[in-house]
């Protein structure tokens, strides 16, 4: 017996970096299971194959009032992502253009805690999303990393007899920064190595940082759970966070990724703040058979 489920869903990025968003609660599926969940992101994140993104977000109503909306993140290959930059902001611009949540100001719960988007509205427009992503955590134990505990700043990490100097951010999620000079002739795929190395037991963010001046730095991305990327919103704080504990940065940087720019501030608070877009591309309805997803 086959189940053919109709599922309502919507396309949005963010600099490039693309989601599907789906409502549990509109779609009447408040109660899958983690399986399903990660079997549908396999599934529909497969590009050419479906509707293909670097993901879904699951928004699911609040149980307290503490917070607005539940923000959940699977990634194409069916596992979990604790944060994703990008995905808050196209999340907190979903909430709002639907009406779902009507404050600008938005308490979005994920994985990684509570997490603070602002809607900017100017002349009557959204003007980007503004988002406090919270203070970054730089104990090697927090990344998690395995070795002795303290900051992993500027260390070495040996690649297929190949030495990188790498720094460590968690953002809410994992990610390993590295300086280099030539950016534009980098071979991405090294990022998957270092996604899978034995020291990064729950894997790793890779982003490749070259240095412009103190105010400003182009990134490129490896996504741990994707791959090659055209942006990362907390790979972007996790950059300026490692520029500026290696002093090579100041803390108001403007980030250059393959899909656009990121504004991004540590402030003296010591949180970071992230200013960036978010744009629906589309909506639309797509049928899956319910009982491959369960099994």
């Amino acid at each position: 017996m086959f189940l053919n489920l109709r599922i309502h869903f919507f396309k949005f990025h963010g600099i490039g970096n693309d989601y599907i968003i789906i409502n549990l609660a509109e779609n009447k599926i408040n109660n899958i299971s983690w399986e399903f969940k990660s079997n549908l992101a396999k599934k529909l994140c497969k590009r050419h194959y479906s509707i293909g993104a670097d993901g879904i977000l699951f928004a699911i109503p609040p149980e307290l009032d503490d917070y607005h909306y539940k923000m959940e993140i699977f990634n194409p290959d069916g596992s979990e992502a604790e944060m994703c930059g990008n995905g808050i902001r196209m999340f907190a611009k979903y909430l709002y253009t639907k009406n779902l949540v009507k404050s600008l100001k938005q308490k979005i719960l994920t994985k990684a805690g509570l997490v603070l988007p602002e809607i900017i509205i100017e002349n009557n427009n959204i003007n980007g999303i503004k988002v406090n992503m919270g203070i970054p955590k730089l104990l090697r134990s927090e990344i998690p990393m395995i070795g002795p505990e303290g900051r992993v700043i500027n260390e070495d990490l040996i690649i297929n007899g190949e030495k990188f100097k790498i720094t460590c951010v968690n953002m809410g999620n994992p990610h390993c920064v590295i300086f280099i000079e030539d950016i534009e002739n980098l071979d991405i795929n090294i990022g998957k190595k270092i996604e899978y190395h034995e020291v990064f037991p729950n894997r790793i963010n890779v982003e490749f940082v070259n240095i412009i001046n103190r105010n400003e730095i182009r990134v490129k991305v490896w996504e741990r759970g994707v791959g090659k990327t055209l942006a990362c919103g907390t790979g972007a704080c996790a950059s300026v966070v490692a520029g500026v504990l290696n002093s090579k940065i100041n803390r108001n940087v403007l980030v250059h990724l393959d899909g656009g720019d990121l504004k991004i501030h540590w402030a003296d608070t010591d949180e970071v703040f992230m200013i960036g877009s978010a744009e629906e591309i589309f909506e639309g309805y797509i049928e899956v058979d319910f009982e491959s997803l369960i099994e």
